[in-house]
């Protein structure tokens, strides 16, 4: 018997917008590097964004993060746990339903905190995406534009 090389996706908890937002900001999450100069004094309206990146406790990109994750159901969130497993390949896809029932029942702290603690956490949402039959690639071109000021081009809209 032939296996399909394209299964039809997998109905998720969370739309795929949803989802490729959590993967961009994960993917940002990442790159957050160490403070190199914690007393630099500068400015921050004029320093060009710089510190961007560095892993300070102020910085917006983890409290956006936490904040999309915590604003999701108990559903959502067990669904992310489980496609994070399913990326890191703790289960297979046809296993979908298992890692789902592990995750409803993981008791290991705020999904939140456990999902940033996994590193390439966007990556690992991707792969576990991928493996149920769900692109990103054109809902994380969209969600790097501006929802109001910019309108994504057309060939992003595919």
């Amino acid at each position: 018997m032939v296996e399909d090389p394209f299964p039809d996706p997998v109905e998720l908890p969370l739309s795929t917008d949803q989802l490729a937002f959590i993967v961009l900001k994960a993917r940002a999450y990442d790159a957050e590097v160490e403070i190199d100069d914690p007393d630099e004094g500068s400015n921050a309206a004029d320093d060009r964004s710089i510190d961007a990146l560095e892993g300070s406790p102020d910085n917006p990109t983890a409290r956006e993060l936490s904040a999309a994750i915590r604003s999701f159901n108990e559903e959502e969130q067990a669904a992310l746990v489980a496609l994070a497993w399913l990326g890191r390949d703790d289960f297979e896809a046809e296993e979908w339903n298992d890692a789902l029932a592990e995750a409803r029942a993981r008791s290991e702290g705020p999904a939140w905190r456990y999902l940033m603690g996994m590193p390439l956490l966007g990556d690992l949402l991707e792969d576990g995406a991928a493996k149920l039959g769900v692109n990103l690639t054109s809902d994380e071109q969209i969600a790097l534009h501006h929802p109001i000021t910019e309108r994504p081009a057309e060939d992003d809209r595919d």
